[in-house]
């Protein structure tokens, strides 16, 4: 062997999840009728939290608290959603739930959980007038448990699709993934829920795996070569679209650590997606640090653990669309990576 050995890259049947990190649970909700639903991503205890902002048409809620400057320390919660600007409505039910637990911050006169939020674009999915709201939100947190959560067709993905820069029909699904990585006893976890503009790309190979498909629906188009040999595509809706998630870690860091570890997780979406952080994506990634484990010693430093969180960014996006499945509502069928070019019926 070489004095010089690569480490392969962890497996996506083994690839962790953000429940990995002490001090978070998650929750579900997924709509039956129709594909839409929320997660929750909580820290009863409390985590410092941070986000950052990277696609031009976001649907968020409570992102200036997170800033640096600003009082708030600590989140309890961060609720991810469909159904738009009205999913964020879920984040209320999680906020009734905790202040029924007494989670949150003390203001003298109450309880007061710290939920941010954002929200993906999954209207094309059926009836567009059911969408997460405070129940669903609820619901979410009734459900949330440290086991690894469900991939796929579930909670904020359970509506999410990829790949729709050449229409809505040439799209496929997309949904929720989620990893882990530990270096030197520190984890850290992702979840992401994908629904973007761009295709979703094997970060190991630099090949698409799910997107825009050709005319005929049975292969990949390649979207970025596509673009770049003067394919036009279609007239677009700003914020029809959006990839948003959660980093999390178990270490100590300060807010201002915090917001710059959902910056540098973006590196996993840019790895993962092409093309990202559109004009029509409001790409969103907030970030949670549990503070269980110091960072001292031997201990990884933020450029390590920055690295951990693209890297666990871009194996959940992929995770995203291998876990999602193929569904059909009304006319418009959407297959997944699993079944694409299968012939339906």
């Amino acid at each position: 062997m070489s004095a010089l050995s690569h480490t392969p890259a962890p497996s996506l049947s083994s690839a962790g999840a953000i429940t990995d990190v002490a001090g978070i649970e998650v929750g579900h909700f997924s709509d039956t009728r129709r594909p839409t639903g929320c997660t929750v991503i909580m820290a009863r205890d409390g985590a410092v939290g941070g986000v950052d902002v990277r696609g031009a048409a976001p649907g968020t809620r409570e992102t200036d608290l997170l800033a640096p400057g600003n009082l708030v320390q600590q989140v309890h919660a961060v609720m991810l959603a469909g159904g738009s600007a009205w999913g964020l409505a879920a984040a209320e039910g999680a906020m009734r739930w905790m202040e029924e637990r007494d989670i949150g911050m003390d203001v003298r006169f109450g309880t007061l959980p710290i939920v941010p939020a954002a929200v993906l674009f999954d209207l094309p999915m059926g009836d567009a007038r059911i969408r997460p709201d405070a129940a669903a939100g609820y619901a979410a947190c009734e459900a949330a448990s440290t086991a690894a959560p469900a991939e796929g067709n579930v909670g904020a993905g359970a509506g999410a699709l990829v790949g729709k820069l050449f229409g809505v029909h040439r799209a496929m699904k997309g949904g929720v993934g989620t990893a882990s990585v530990t270096v030197g006893g520190v984890t850290v976890g992702a979840l992401i829920a994908v629904n973007s503009l761009g295709d979703v790309i094997d970060h190991n190979t630099g090949q698409p795996v799910a997107g825009a498909r050709t005319e005929d629906g049975t292969a990949l188009l390649d979207t970025r070569r596509a673009l770049l040999r003067g394919d036009l595509p279609k007239p677009l809706l700003a914020g029809t679209n959006t990839t948003i998630g959660v980093i999390a870690t178990d270490a100590v860091l300060t807010k201002v650590q915090a917001n710059r570890l959902a910056t540098v997780a973006h590196d996993g979406l840019a790895r993962a997606i092409n093309p990202v952080h559109t004009m029509s994506d409001g790409d969103t990634l907030f970030a949670l640090a549990t503070g269980r484990v110091p960072l001292e010693g031997n201990a990884p430093g933020m450029t390590v653990l920055s690295t951990m969180a693209a890297e666990a960014v871009a194996i959940a996006t992929l995770r995203a669309v291998h876990a999602a499945r193929t569904v059909t509502v009304g006319e418009l069928h959407i297959p997944c990576v699993a079944d694409l070019g299968a012939p339906r019926g």
